[in-house]
């Protein structure tokens, strides 16, 4: 009897539409399948086999999160811990020098660095080792916020890894009292004039004074150092008291507000909605609030309350006598709220409920999540290019092509 006969290869493009559904928020599945063999190696570096990955994917998935914290309670330790298996990203503070990061968003992180001879701003790719290094506006500020993008016209941010990028670096401080806000484009290499919000505008002149309600004398409107919301060319930041929305136009370099949603809520998160409008998230009575309103179409926002989900039974808590629950960010386009409790960081996932854990307990203020794909494609086809990445990054480069000439 003759030998059963083994079966013929999976032809390059069946291989192809397998790997293709190799879950992007798991990397280390994809570099495995890169080291089974040469041909799946190819297949995995191919450009066209990374583009369609992200176009079947849609949006990036999350791979890790730095935070902050509120002023009084200082910066928070130089870790950007991974939320997948694979290992924690390099942080740019591990070298000993005092960091505070601003945000992550289209693949970059934002980091103030706190240098010997001033203060500068690092926008940095965490997956190719790139960045830049800008300097600080020239803006007086005391309490502070600032928003990094892509600024390349028509993508579709599924997979930004360098081009233009724009910053919008908002403050107040406690000489003039003013909101200030200014942007940066890396294209210019230089910060707009400053703009700002005083008494002659009319929804900030009523800010202040409804402020004062209840006896009180003093207040300054300072800009809350949570993650901001990019809107189109709109960037959204809360104040101090009541969460007003101030609104930064990049088009038009000016300043404008809007009204919150009713809630009595203290924690709380700006991001961007699945059809591009501006949405609001808080945690009243154990029950997580979702609403959301247009911000781009020259009316009163007018919110829409799209969600109520029951906490009680579904995010952990040590001690159900403290309301801990607090929401501390979202991540953008996976449907994913960051929740803090006395138990730990849990992401909430709204489209299946999925609750997991991701961090242990700590003072968490403002989630910022580090989106991107993380493929073996990208990391040789940039390797050469990036020489300075170090740690996981150069040993999947080795390991890749020690398999390539084997």
């Amino acid at each position: 009897m003759a030998p059963p006969r083994s079966p013929p290869p999976l032809i390059d493009d069946a291989i192809a539409e397998i790997l293709l559904r190799l879950p992007p928020d798991e990397p280390e599945h994809l570099f495995r399948a890169a080291l089974v063999c040469k041909p799946w190696l190819r297949i995995l570096c191919d450009a066209g086999f990374r583009r369609r990955y992200r176009a079947f994917h849609g949006a990036p998935p999350l791979l890790g999160l730095l935070h902050r914290r509120q002023v009084m309670e200082g910066d928070p330790p130089a870790r950007f811990p991974s939320t997948t298996s694979m290992p924690d990203f390099p942080h740019p503070g591990s070298d000993g020098r005092r960091t505070r990061p601003l945000d992550c968003r289209h693949g970059r992180a934002l980091i103030h660095m706190f240098q010997n001879h001033g203060m500068d701003l690092l926008v940095w790719d965490p997956v190719t080792g790139d960045r830049h290094t800008v300097p600080e506006p020239d803006i007086d500020w005391l309490i502070y916020s600032a928003a990094v993008f892509c600024a390349t016209d028509g993508c579709d941010h599924l997979d930004c890894h360098g081009g233009p990028f724009g910053i919008v670096f908002m403050a107040t401080d406690d000489r003039d009292e003013l909101v200030k806000a200014t942007a940066y484009s890396s294209e210019t290499g230089v910060w707009t004039t400053p703009v700002r919000l005083d008494e002659s505008y009319e929804p900030y002149a009523q800010h202040r004074r409804e402020a004062l309600v209840g006896g009180r004398f003093h207040y300054t409107p300072y800009v809350l150092p949570r993650r901001g919301a990019v809107v189109g060319d709109e960037i959204c930041f809360t104040l101090r008291t009541g969460h007003a929305i101030v609104k930064y136009n990049l088009r038009s370099n000016c300043l404008s507000m809007i009204n919150p949603p009713e809630h009595m809520a203290w924690g709380l998160a700006l991001m961007v909605m699945d059809d591009c409008s501006l949405g609001f998230a808080c945690i009243e009575n154990s029950s997580l609030y979702l609403w959301s309103t247009k911000v781009n179409s020259g009316e009163a926002a007018e919110w829409v309350q799209l969600r109520n989900i029951k906490l009680d039974t579904i995010i952990p808590v040590v001690d159900p006598t403290d309301d801990s629950l607090l929401v501390v960010g979202s991540a953008e386009g996976v449907g994913v709220i960051f929740i803090s409790s006395d138990a730990g960081l849990f992401t909430i996932d709204l489209k299946s409920g999925r609750v997991r854990k991701v961090e242990e307990p700590g003072v968490y203020f403002s989630v910022l999540p580090y989106m991107s794909f993380y493929t073996p494609g990208i990391v040789i086809a940039l390797a050469c290019l990036f020489t300075a990445s170090v740690g996981f990054l150069n040993a999947m480069v080795l390991i890749c092509e020690q398999f390539i000439i084997m």
